[in-house]
C-alpha cells in the first residue's frame, strides 16, 4: 500500500484541497513552491500510462480544475505540471505555482508551518469548482 493510498484512506493526514469519487488533491508536504499540490487517482496504479485512456483523461480533467483553483489562490506567473512518479509508486501529478524555472526543478524546497498549510489548503479548496 503506497503512502498516497494511506492518505486516501485517512490513515495519514493531509492538507486536502479537492476530492471526488475517483481523485484527491492535497498539498505536497515537501513543496517546491507555496501551493505545490499533488493530484492522485484513488486507484493505486504505479505508472501514468498504465491507466486506461478514460482514467488518464479523467485525471487530466480533474488536474485542470485543481490548477485553475490553484492559480486563483496563489499568485504566480503560471501553474507548471510534472508527472515523474519515481519517488512514490502511485500515479501523481505535480501542480506547482511557478514564477521561475527553478520552481520546477525539485532541488530547492520551501518550508511552511502547519498553519500556513491549513490556510493555503482552505484557500485553494475555496476556489475549486
Amino acid at each position: 500500500m503506497s503512502i498516497f493510498t494511506k492518505i486516501i484512506t485517512g490513515e495519514i493526514p493531509s492538507y486536502k484541497v479537492a476530492e471526488d469519487e475517483n481523485f484527491i488533491a492535497f498539498l505536497d508536504i515537501n513543496p517546491n513552491a507555496k501551493g505545490h499540490t499533488l493530484v492522485v487517482p484513488k486507484i493505486e496504479e504505479n505508472k501514468i500510462f498504465d491507466l486506461s485512456k478514460e482514467e488518464y483523461n479523467d485525471l487530466m480533467n480533474f488536474s485542470y480544475r485543481v490548477a485553475k483553483a490553484l492559480e486563483e489562490a496563489v499568485p504566480c506567473k503560471r501553474v507548471g505540471m510534472s508527472v515523474i512518479g519515481l519517488e512514490v509508486p502511485h500515479v501523481h501529478v505535480h501542480l506547482i505555482p511557478i514564477n521561475a524555472m527553478v520552481d520546477m526543478q525539485f532541488t530547492e524546497k520551501i518550508k511552511l508551518t502547519s498553519d500556513e498549510f491549513v490556510s493555503l489548503a482552505e484557500s485553494i479548496s475555496g476556489k475549486f469548482e
